[in-house]
This record gives C-alpha cells, structure tokens and sequence, in this order.
C-alpha cells in the first residue's frame, strides 16, 4: 500500500472526485480527515475522521488541522480538491458578489489550508500537497473568466510554495483536471442551456481521447503525487485531461 499509516487532509471530500479520492486514500492505506462543509451520512472510523468545515473561514482551518493533529499525531500532507463552478457569463455580466465568492472558495481557501498545514509539515522536515486547479487555465473556455482566474491563482499559488518550502522537504504540486464526469460539469454551462446535450456535444468532444475525464482517473493521480513514487517531484502541474489541454 503507497500510503500506508500516512495521514492526509482531503477537502471537498463530499464531491465526486473528494469521495472517490478518499475512496483511494483509505484502500492504500492511509488515515484520512475527509472534510466539506456538511459531512452528514459519513461515520468517523478508526482510518477516517469526517469534519463539517468552511475552508474559506481561518477559524475553521486552523479546528481542522489541530483536531487531526489531535487524532494523530501527525500530518503528511494535504489535498485541496474542494471548489466552485462558474455558469458561463459574459464579462460584463459577472457580478462583483460571485467574483469574490469564486475567488474566496477557489484560491484564499488553498492560501489558508496550505498556511495551516505548512507548520505542521515543517516540523516533520516532510510533507506534500497537492492543490486540484483545471486545465481551463491553460485552453480558456468562453464565459469562465473569474473561475479560470482563479485556478490561474490557484497554479501560481502552489509553484510558488513549491521552492519556498523545498528547503524543508515539503513537495507541492498541482492536477489540472480536463472535463470530469461529475455534477459540477454541469454548473458550467450557460444558463437555460441542456445540461446533458451540453456535456456531450461541447465537453466531450473538447478531450482528444474521447471521454469525459472520471473521478477515478484524478484519484489515481492524486495517490501517485502524494506517494513515494513521486518523492523528486514538485513544482509540477500535472494535466489528467484526455489531451484537452493540448
């Protein structure tokens, strides 16, 4: 097992690719504090310790990453997957209140997730994190402006984490995700518009390979960054995309 006794933080952890990543986590042996904003339905076990959290609170942070600390006596790294989608709106459209709201839950939460966990990690001389951004930042799609923004932010972020805290062992890396099969693909589209039609004729056909990327394919890279097998690599920005950002 890749992961075996390692301890990790998961947020956005009631999403599809959150649950499938913590699906993975366990079964390669780690201990995982799966964490959303609500947790209902899931049971804290002796791997898992499920806490209902708003990331883009200090407060709430800094309760995670001591409570896990408590629980474990330890952290090995960190996973930031949770986020929000942009429904495609004109520029001039796009109201000051949902640019800030992006912004707050796509980019200051990995600031305050990082920041917290980053003593904990010095401290072992060792750790990871891995910060899931889109491969929309590199091929911008039409009318996802402040979301595309943000992600840029979000890759910005995490190379430069990536050499400040290289000294210490700590590797930082990024997954830029293609067109997922998940709920929040559809949270994309332009108002009024087919969600399904739209996953299809758009989305679909945007990935060379043919398919919408799976909550599994991120998963597997996810436990391949935070594993041993990776242990010379940082600063990189990883596309799991079917060749959609090519």
């Amino acid at each position: 097992m890749r992961l075996h006794n390692e301890v990790f933080v998961i947020t956005g952890a009631q999403g599809g690719m959150g649950k499938e990543t913590v699906k993975r986590f366990l079964e390669e042996g780690a201990y995982v504090c799966a964490v959303d904003l609500n947790m209902g339905g899931v049971e804290k076990t002796d791997r898992l310790l499920p806490i209902a959290a708003d990331v883009t609170k200090e407060e709430d942070v800094a309760k995670v990453f001591s409570k896990v600390y408590e629980t474990f006596g330890y952290i090995n790294g960190l996973v930031n997957i949770a986020g929000i989608a942009q429904p495609a709106t004109p520029i001039e459209e796009v109201k000051l209140e949902d640019w800030e709201k992006i912004m707050r839950v796509n980019t200051t939460a990995l600031f305050l997730t990082c920041r917290e966990v980053t003593p904990y990690l010095k401290k072992q001389k060792e750790g990871v994190i891995v910060n899931v951004a889109s491969i929309s930042m590199v091929r911008p799609r039409p009318g996802l402006n402040a979301y595309i923004a943000s992600k840029g932010a979000a890759v910005s972020l995490s190379q430069a984490l990536a050499i400040e805290l290289a000294e210490y062992g700590i590797r930082v890396n990024v997954v830029n995700p293609g067109p997922a099969d998940t709920n929040m693909l559809g949270q994309f589209t332009s108002k009024n518009a087919d969600v399904e039609t739209t996953k299809e004729t758009i989305f679909k056909k945007s990935v060379p390979l043919g398919r919408l990327i799976q909550p599994i394919d991120i998963a597997h890279s996810l436990v391949y960054l935070c594993s041993k097998e990776a242990a010379i690599v940082t600063g990189a920005v990883l596309h799991v995309d079917g060749g959609r950002g090519i």
